[in-house]
């Protein structure tokens, strides 16, 4: 899951979103959240992952497993 926040990033540009658009339509409070979850700095809970997968209609095990990518 060290690629995780590569994945976010590159989910987020490909539907033109801010960070702080992805952090208003997921209820973070900040958009710092999103730069940290982005950059590694924190990890997401299995909750939340599950949420990010769900909101951008991605397989969990697509953002979850290094080896798979996102599209």
């Amino acid at each position: 899951m060290q690629r995780f926040g590569e994945k976010l990033r590159t989910l987020r540009q490909q539907r033109g979103m801010t960070m702080r658009d992805m952090a208003d339509a997921l209820g973070f409070k900040s958009h710092g959240f999103v730069s940290d979850l982005e950059s590694g700095r924190k990890h997401p809970s299995l909750e939340l992952a599950i949420k990010i997968a769900d909101y951008f209609g991605v397989a969990l095990d697509q953002l979850a497993r290094d080896e798979l990518e996102v599209s």
